[in-house]
């Protein structure tokens, strides 16, 4: 289990060090504009470039092989988006969100609808009594035990890494287009506005290059691109070690040490998805912008003492599917078959 120097303080008391992580919280303009300059810019020429593979009738492998880079770069735009939503990327609170609003269209997400529920997950994260609020669902042996058949099954196949990643990003991507349960006037607004971005660009591109290039350009990109990305919403925060409590024992700051995942990526792999392994560092703070975070890391010892989980430790997680309370670890089906077997 990570060691967590913020438990020697009391329950939901910020400790010492938390002060010095500030002046990581600045938005840094130069930095953020370099950062729109060396996504969006290759992000445009690249679906420029599977445009013409398309129109020239070349042979569709290498509009599929250009898709692989732009999938990578869809990725880092979301985690620009996801920067927005915190009004961390730019100094601008505004322009933190006309450029959500634009970065949300080129991922077909809604700007303030998935910023209200993201923020419900930060401070939900880990509470056993507060789950299913932007986070990968979970139940515990307990609860599976208690199941009906009905609900144990569709647990299971929600679970499967087939159904996963591979129909959960088809889900994602249509859910998008309705606000999420809860949403005010705005989020739902944010909603709108985006499915009206997203249904011009349709026009515009029936009206040029057609619907059929768009489509055989934007879908490899997004089918690429979505089950990594769910596949890092899913390691930052379903490992062994993780910090899950009940609401009335839960604290915040174990929970952004221990709920949380390091992910220790290679630097190609950091520099695609900004930074976001980092991310016990951004729950510490959130304000803290991509390009921050691992200067924060590296320069905050505490924030060090948790245990990263490496690439290929990480294929390891995808075996872990229920959180036993009593031990407080997370563990497979099998596992707590075992465990309930022995109870009776």
């Amino acid at each position: 289990m990570p060691f967590n120097p913020v438990i020697i303080v009391a329950r939901g008391e910020k400790p010492a060090w938390y002060a010095s992580t500030a002046e990581y919280a600045r938005a840094d303009l130069r930095k953020s504009i370099w950062q729109l300059a060396n996504t969006l810019v290759p992000y445009f020429l690249l679906l420029t470039l599977m445009v013409g593979s398309v129109r020239q009738n070349l042979p569709y492998w290498v509009t599929l092989f250009f898709a692989v880079a732009g999938s990578a770069l869809y990725i880092r735009i979301f985690i620009l988006f996801h920067d927005c939503t915190h009004g961390s990327f730019l100094p601008s609170p505004r322009w933190n969100r006309n450029l959500g609003y634009l970065c949300g269209t080129l991922t077909f997400t809604p700007f303030h609808d998935w910023r209200r529920s993201h923020a419900g997950h930060h401070l939900s994260a880990g509470d056993l009594d507060r789950r299913g609020v932007g986070d990968i669902d979970l139940m515990t042996v307990a609860e599976y035990a208690a199941a009906s058949p009905l609900k144990r099954i569709a647990y299971r196949l929600y679970r499967n890494p087939l159904l996963m990643f591979g129909l959960g990003p088809i889900y994602i991507l249509f859910r998008n287009r309705w606000p999420q349960k809860g949403g005010n006037r705005i989020d739902k607004l944010s909603v709108l506005c985006t499915n009206l971005a997203i249904a011009c660009i349709l026009v515009v591109a029936g009206l040029t290059i057609g619907l059929k290039t768009y489509f055989l350009v934007q879908i490899p990109i997004v089918l690429i691109a979505s089950p990594f990305g769910i596949w890092l919403f899913y390691i930052q925060h379903q490992f062994q070690g993780v910090y899950w409590a009940r609401k009335a024992q839960w604290d915040p700051w174990r929970m952004a040490m221990e709920g949380a995942s390091h992910y220790q990526l290679p630097r190609l792999l950091r520099w695609i998805t900004a930074n976001i392994g980092y991310h016990h560092v951004h729950h510490v703070r959130p304000a803290i912008p991509n390009y921050n975070l691992q200067r924060c890391y590296e320069q905050t010892p505490q924030l060090q003492q948790v245990r990263p989980i490496t690439l290929s430790a990480s294929l390891h997680c995808l075996s872990l599917k229920l959180y036993d309370e009593e031990k407080r670890m997370m563990v497979s089906f099998r596992q707590a078959l075992h465990v309930e077997a022995a109870k009776t």
